[in-house]
């Protein structure tokens, strides 16, 4: 039963409940305990930076993991980074264009679990710049009493989505780190 319910839990991150599912189960996002953050980095140093307002719509199916879901809206506008003047920059056309593409979106389609019930990969669709495309997040699952927490390092290639800035002066890749919190 305990590895059915976390195998649930797991479920939450990644796949779209419909509208037949009847066991379906909100969770609530605990935005305080919540961030997502990324690193840029150049040949020369990095920088850090993230995203201060984003929404989760995450729903559970204890009974059918496979009709669970996670959503993220992330507020473009509400970045920061570890300098005012490159906080600026990042939000002008050449990278977020925060005045044009008001979100960045990802949508699970799937789950990858293996024998290890606590890691788990979230396939989906990341929405940013107007562009879709498809990315895998691996996640680490955590439950202490009624407090579900998904933690994730992944890279993504920011050229993917056209943001083309600086190519060979700063590094594609960028670590995306996702820390959400939710209350059962």
């Amino acid at each position: 039963m305990i590895l059915r319910k976390v195998l649930s839990l797991v479920a939450v991150a990644t796949l779209f409940v419909t509208a037949s599912a009847t066991n379906a189960e909100d969770l609530t996002l605990d935005a305080k305990a919540s961030k997502i953050t990324f690193v840029g980095a150049k040949p020369d140093g990095k920088h850090e930076g993230g995203f201060n307002k984003f929404a989760c719509k995450a729903t559970a199916d204890f009974e059918r993991p496979e009709n669970g879901s996670l959503v993220i809206d992330i507020d473009t506008a509400s970045l920061w980074s570890d300098n005012e003047k490159l906080t600026n920059h990042l939000k002008n056309p050449d990278f977020f264009d925060v005045r044009k593409y008001k979100t960045i979106k990802f949508e699970s389609t799937k789950i990858v679990t293996g024998e290890d019930e606590t890691a788990a990969k979230l396939v989906g669709k990341m929405t940013m710049l107007g562009k879709t495309v498809d990315v895998e997040v691996p996640v680490t699952v955590a439950m202490e009493g009624s407090t579900l927490t998904l933690n994730s390092d992944f890279k993504i290639d920011r050229t993917k989505w056209g943001m083309t800035y600086g190519e060979g002066k700063i590094n594609n890749d960028v670590m995306i780190k996702a820390l959400l919190v939710f209350n059962i």
